[in-house]
């Protein structure tokens, strides 16, 4: 039987809504928050007063393009979190709102699992690749570094993380103190392309085990501003392209040493990448060249996938409709997602984690 599930996204500040039939996506719309560019970083205020602003026509849009009323919905599934506790309010009483105005069941979706499950999604022209079951997903965004054993869509177990700052955020921060615009991540992206990754070296940590860290090469980076600026006023404007190489080179070496660990200790090669850091094309370009070196079989998503949108929700929806995983109307959103006590427990070997995978 055809299941139609309607996705909301609303955990930073992009305001997305999706239209699943199945596991083929009929509509996605998102509608960004320029007004957070002047101030180099969201504003999780003005962030929820945009979501409020915008979340109506984002939804009917979707509907619009999919070709589908409401009463054609099966489930409305939303994100819950992790986020801007502003941001999901928004969504997540929308949701309920249109739960009770249309009788439709909901269900609630981490972000994070999300974003692994985007891997699933198929549109209409064409099928796309998917890993096959169990697959390592790297997942880097601005707020997290981890490296995830999926089992199946709804047994996922984190095996590495960050002991402190995500990947996605050393990017914007190094971009930050070099001047750069917000975001600053795409910037280093396309200013890498044209430098020379082997003219700085930065900091790598020795961290055991399959976690990450970036703190450190944070502060080799502006220590090595601050001595360089010292002695040439005009160093960053001089070497913008070489410092953006190499620190991009830095920073997907060791996101891709570990990630080479993590596949020789589980025996595991089909190997995915996640978040809105895989829309980086060093790490791209890296993961596919330790994918031909070792015999793995690789998963780029999609651009379109890789930042916050409405179809991963959809889609890792699908999958908790399914498996008969409602939401009731007392639902509240979760900053950090940490205590949850219904459907399958995800399983955490850091001791470290901040934010885990697992459903309410």
């Amino acid at each position: 039987m055809d299941i139609t599930i309607l996705g909301i996204e609303s955990s930073c500040d992009d305001t997305s809504a999706a239209v699943l039939r199945n596991n083929v996506l009929l509509s996605n719309v998102i509608a960004s928050q320029a007004v957070h560019v002047k101030y180099g970083g969201v504003i999780p205020e003005l962030a929820s007063r945009a979501h409020q602003q915008n979340i109506v026509p984002v939804v009917d849009t979707a509907l619009r393009e999919a070709g589908v009323g409401i009463g054609d919905v099966d489930a409305i599934a939303f994100t819950r979190g992790p986020g801007l506790v502003g941001s999901l309010l928004v969504g997540v009483s929308f949701a309920k709102g249109l739960s009770i105005a249309g009788n439709i069941p909901m269900v609630e979706v981490n972000h994070l699992q999300g974003h692994i499950l985007s891997h699933f999604i198929d549109l209409p022209d064409r099928t796309l690749p998917h890993p096959e079951f169990p697959f390592l997903c790297l997942l880097v965004s601005g707020g997290h570094t981890q490296i995830v054993r999926v089992d199946s869509p709804l047994a996922m177990e984190i095996i590495g993380t960050t002991i402190d700052d995500a990947a996605g955020e050393a990017f914007d921060k190094c971009a930050k103190v070099m001047g750069l615009p917000y975001p600053g991540g795409p910037v280093i992206d396309r200013l890498a392309k044209e430098g020379d990754p082997e003219a700085f070296r930065f900091a790598r940590p020795r961290i055991e085990g399959l976690d990450y860290s970036f703190s450190g090469l944070k502060t080799s980076f502006l220590y090595t501003l601050r001595d360089r600026v010292a002695a040439d006023p005009e160093f960053i404007e001089r070497r913008k392209a070489d410092l953006c190489a190499s620190l991009q080179h830095t920073i997907v070496s060791i996101l891709l040493d570990k990630l080479v660990k993590a596949s020789k200790q589980t025996g595991i090669r089909d190997i995915a990448i996640a978040g809105g850091v895989s829309a980086n094309s060093g790490l791209r370009d890296g993961i596919v060249a330790e994918g031909r070196k070792r015999g793995w079989r690789t998963f780029l998503p999609e651009f379109k996938f890789t930042t916050d949108n409405a179809a991963m929700i959809a889609m890792a929806g699908c999958y908790r409709y399914r498996n008969g995983e409602f939401s009731t109307l007392d639902v509240a959103p979760e900053a950090r997602l940490e205590e949850l006590s219904q459907g399958e427990k995800l399983k955490v070997k850091s001791e470290k984690l901040k934010v885990n995978l697992s459903p309410k």
